[in-house]
């Protein structure tokens, strides 16, 4: 029997029902704008200018309307994106980079919430005559990267920091609750006291408002539901429902977790440093301790009714590759109406789209002179706004008039970026290495001048030690491509983009 082509792409015979109204607006939008061929047509569409630093956090309020950024240069600004142009800008009150800023939901765009370097989580109010008053809530001990806010709440949200310490804010009474200390798994009956894990990300559930995952300086995803979390902040309260890495990552104490995101589908995104991008569904969960369950002779292990137990046949997850994640906390998240696509920046200054299912690359766009760490997708709209070392923000857009392939270089840059990953996974931290550092540091604080010197010299010499083949001539000539590109767009303005990289 013959079948015939579809006559349609890309959603176009919705097109005609919705002319006819035959298809609702918002039904028309969800199977429109999960398109691959809108994806394959995203460009750069705004570029919004007005800070002076890093720009660390990008967020669309509900509406999409409305983006607010924060940066190294410690000020908050909402943008009408849309058409290129501030719509408010103040000074957070934090005393380091700001990153993170959000608009409370149901709020009228009247609160932000940020957090930042110098580890304050503070609340901005816009006032009727456009005057901002912020005020702290609280303060984490060390830098405080993320925060969460509770779905379909305009009041109520969550912090994490590199204390380890996960705190809930309540803004009718300002009111701070610590949950709980995040720390190292043991073995049970053991008596090593367990390690605090510096927390990098928070993230709820949207589905599930009891629910939220944390990532932080070691390998483990965990899942806290809120009503079994006592409010004391003890060493015992620190019980996870559920934990999640790879099979492989257990037990190396090499990789740690720069971001987690969930998807509509309640499925767990987790980005690693210096490694890869994993997704996990339900089923692929450790337990509440891995660590006891890969001592019963597993790797895996579920948690059903409080009762903990071996699960040999664990699925694994799905992975993404091809970036690079070495030099910042770097985001990552899903981008579609139905979450169909995963996206993350890379140290090469690209934005990099895969498919969920099954982790085609589908796009992949230099978005960044130097990194790009940022990316917030729209409410509504296959549109998507990036930041990184760049001052400037940019929104892109599928408005090419044609699908756009790969670009040529694309399998240079994803081996590339692979090669330098492999190469310093297998560096050891000697301490001949250790001093070397240490002696540089000390060179680049005596003088501005000396700084950009040295920093130079540094930045060499480390490339020639990690990165280069001494054996493989044409790979050289490819790296040094790169690296010039990265040396050249950096040069540009005062400020120093080591500033935004974790040390």
């Amino acid at each position: 029997m013959h079948h015939s082509q579809p006559l349609y792409r890309c959603g176009l015979e919705e097109h005609w029902r919705r002319q006819i109204g035959d298809l609702q607006p918002n039904s028309f939008a969800r199977v429109i704008g999960g398109c691959e061929d809108f994806i394959k047509r995203l460009k750069l569409d705004a570029t919004l200018e007005g800070h002076d630093g890093c720009v660390n956090t990008v967020h669309f309020n509900s509406t999409g309307e409305t983006l607010v950024s924060g940066s190294d240069d410690k000020e908050i600004v909402l943008w009408n994106w849309a058409v290129e142009r501030k719509r408010l800008s103040y000074a957070s009150g934090h005393d380091g980079n700001v990153f993170q800023a959000r608009m409370m939901p149901y709020s009228d765009d009247r609160v932000i919430i940020s957090c930042a370097a110098d580890g304050q989580v503070r609340y901005g109010q816009v006032l009727e005559g456009g005057q901002v008053e912020t005020k702290k809530l609280a303060k984490h001990r060390g830098r405080a990267h993320k925060l969460a806010v509770e779905p379909g709440s305009s009041r109520i949200f969550y912090s994490c920091g590199e204390d380890g310490v996960v705190r809930q804010f309540d803004l009718r009474t300002e009111k701070t609750t610590n949950m709980f200390v995040c720390h190292g798994f043991r073995s049970h009956g053991s008596k090593h006291r367990r390690n605090i894990v510096r927390l990098n990300a928070i993230v709820t559930n949207p589905r599930n408002s009891n629910h939220f995952a944390v990532g932080g300086l070691d390998e483990f995803a965990r899942v806290y539901d809120i009503r079994r979390i006592m409010r004391s902040a003890s060493e015992h309260d620190d019980q996870p429902v559920d934990t999640f890495t790879p099979k492989h990552l257990l037990g190396t104490g090499q990789v740690h977790i720069t971001c987690v995101a969930f998807s509509q589908q309640e499925e767990l995104l987790v980005s690693y440093n210096d490694e890869l991008i994993y997704l996990f569904d339900k089923e692929m969960g450790l337990g509440s301790n891995p660590i006891d369950n890969s001592s019963q002779g597993t790797a895996a292990g579920r948690i059903d009714n409080n009762v903990i137990g071996p699960h040999p046949k664990l699925p694994e997850p799905q992975v993404y590759e091809g970036h690079r994640n070495a030099k910042t906390v770097k985001g990552v998240n899903f981008f579609g109406p139905n979450t169909e696509y995963v996206v993350s920046g890379s140290d090469c200054g690209r934005i990099f789209i895969w498919k969920k299912m099954g982790g085609k690359l589908i796009a992949l766009m230099q978005g960044d002179s130097q990194v790009v760490n940022c990316l917030e997708p729209h409410p509504h709209a296959t549109i998507l706004a990036t930041s990184g070392i760049d001052s400037a923000i940019k929104v892109w857009a599928p408005t090419a008039d044609r699908i756009l392939p790969l670009p040529e270089d694309a399998e240079r840059v994803m081996a590339t970026n692979k090669r330098r990953r492999e190469n310093r996974s297998h560096i050891s931290l000697t301490p001949d290495i250790l001093r070397h550092v240490l002696r540089f540091r000390r060179l680049q604080s005596q003088s501005e001048a000396d700084n950009l010197y040295v920093s130079e010299a540094f930045d060499e010499d480390l490339d020639l030690d990690l990165d280069m083949d001494d054996d493989e001539e044409e790979e050289e000539e490819e790296e040094e491509e790169m690296d010039s590109h990265e040396e050249s767009s950096g040069s540009e303005g005062s400020a120093n983009p080591r500033d935004c990289f974790i040390s």
